[in-house]
């Protein structure tokens, strides 16, 4: 049994550390939405989300201010839009309606963003699959809330390369029709490969259709508790490293399970999962980089990096599944650029290049992620990346991702500011070397042998 005590034990955490509760997402259902009408369908997507996420965010706010707990953001995810639209959906355009219909949405029930315009296209894409895939740029440029990926690849089913391919040319259209924002849109567009139905984090979040009607699904993050911890031991035998980072995850996961049950019980909906993931924020003393130097690296990407970042990465793992029997979700550490300022340092000083963070992303949470490139990066080259990553994900049996913006009018050396959590990141570079013969073959990528397990 969860108690108070056990937040209390956390206050310095807290007040010091930067520990919050990065996310209460709500996850919901919209099979019963889909209606043959396009109308029919938003209207119903409308009332059912403001009927069931009506006092998100209220309790979110009343819990972190009972609790002492900062709780950041308050979202919501839904079934794949694709499956919920195929119904009625003839054009991109009409999807569209479905996206301005979930943003408005979110703009009344006041939560900081709605995932689930997804498509899970690892096999094969439908018409509807399809059509909502080529509507995202029109979708993003006309949204402000609104969070959008597409699975195209798992460890069962191979990668669907067709779908690799045109998300490289939706990446870069997406890029396009937000350039007035330094493409901004793409920053809210993730390409994944073994996508966890229950990922309470954006863009990444949708609500499979596996899961229940409605279920409250919660992030805890904080890096800063890690890194403060280890300034304690330095010096110390791996031992003793991976035991301290181990008991600081449980700690870190007792507070998010207390939370996530509190406000499972206030809205009326079951408790989902916990996601301990080590998201950073673009604020001094948050950030995973400045972990992995406290670990003993000058800068990350110098040589030893994956190797610790795995060792992070599975004692933050084991520490959370002993303080709750619901982790899921990515559960990791995370290392995205613009959003963790140890990052963008490593960038900056040389350190850090996409080909060290791609083999980073073999023993991590999520992938190559907000990450800013030069807009004149083509869309090949950006399928190419796509197909990299989803490859790690296939063979190693864990979810990876690409969230990369093609800044228009940018180039290599440059900075990008996208504000608030998206945070700032420098223009990085990308192989000159083309793979546009490559991505051009159709078909998928099959399944490793060591996927037939039945």
């Amino acid at each position: 049994m969860i108690n108070i005590f056990e937040v209390l034990e956390t206050n310095k955490m807290i007040l010091e550390e930067n520990l919050d509760v990065r996310t209460i997402t709500m996850g919901v259902s919209l099979l019963d939405c889909a209606d043959a009408s396009v109308k029919s369908t938003c209207d119903n997507i409308y009332a059912k989300l403001t009927r069931l996420a009506k006092d998100l965010v209220k309790t979110g706010d009343d819990i972190g201010r009972e609790f002492g707990i900062p709780i950041v953001n308050k979202r919501i995810s839904i079934t794949p839009a694709a499956i919920v639209g195929s119904s009625c959906c003839r054009k991109p355009a009409d999807f569209v309606k479905i996206a301005k219909t979930l943003d408005r949405a979110a703009k009344k029930l006041g939560v900081n963003f709605i995932g689930g315009y997804s498509a899970v296209v690892s096999k094969g894409m439908t018409p509807a699959d399809e059509m909502l895939i080529r509507s995202i740029p029109e979708a993003m440029a006309t949204t402000e809330r609104l969070c959008s990926s597409v699975n195209v690849g798992s460890t069962k089913t191979g990668i669907d390369m067709d779908a690799v391919r045109l998300m490289g040319e939706i990446v870069k259209e997406t890029a396009e029709r937000t350039k007035d924002r330094d493409s901004i849109g793409c920053a809210k567009l993730v390409v994944l490969c073994n996508a966890p139905d229950d990922n309470p984090f954006m863009a990444g979040a949708f609500h499979g259709v596996s899961e229940a009607d409605a279920v409250v699904n919660v992030g805890v993050s904080g890096p800063g508790v890690v890194n403060h911890v280890l300034k304690s031991i330095r010096g110390a035998d791996f031992e003793t490293l991976c035991e301290t980072i181990k008991r600081t995850a449980f700690k870190i996961t007792r507070v998010g399970q207390l939370v996530a049950q509190e406000a499972a019980k206030r809205l009326g909906v079951p408790f989902g999962i916990i996601d301990l993931s080590l998201a950073p924020t673009p604020a001094i003393g948050d950030s995973v980089a400045d972990i992995l130097r406290e670990i003993g690296l000058e800068e990350p990407g110098a040589p030893g990096t994956t190797a610790a970042l795995a060792l992070l990465n599975d004692q933050v793992k084991k520490g959370g599944v002993m303080a709750s029997s619901y982790v899921g979700g990515l559960s990791g550490a995370f290392i995205p650029v613009s959003e963790d300022q140890g990052m963008i340092d490593a960038v900056n000083a040389g350190a850090l290049t996409i080909e060290k963070l791609e083999a980073m992303t073999c023993v991590c949470s999520v992938g190559l992620d907000m990450i800013a490139i030069p807009g004149s990066t083509t869309a090949a080259t950006i399928s190419g990346i796509i197909a990299d990553e989803a490859a790690i994900g296939m063979v190693n049996q864990k979810t990876t991702a690409v969230r990369v913006i093609p800044v228009a009018g940018k180039k290599v050396g440059d900075s990008v500011n996208f504000g608030g959590l998206l945070g700032h990141a420098p223009v990085m570079k990308v192989s000159k070397f083309s793979c546009a013969d490559f991505v051009a073959r159709r078909g998928r990528i099959p399944a490793p042998i060591h996927s037939f397990k039945n």
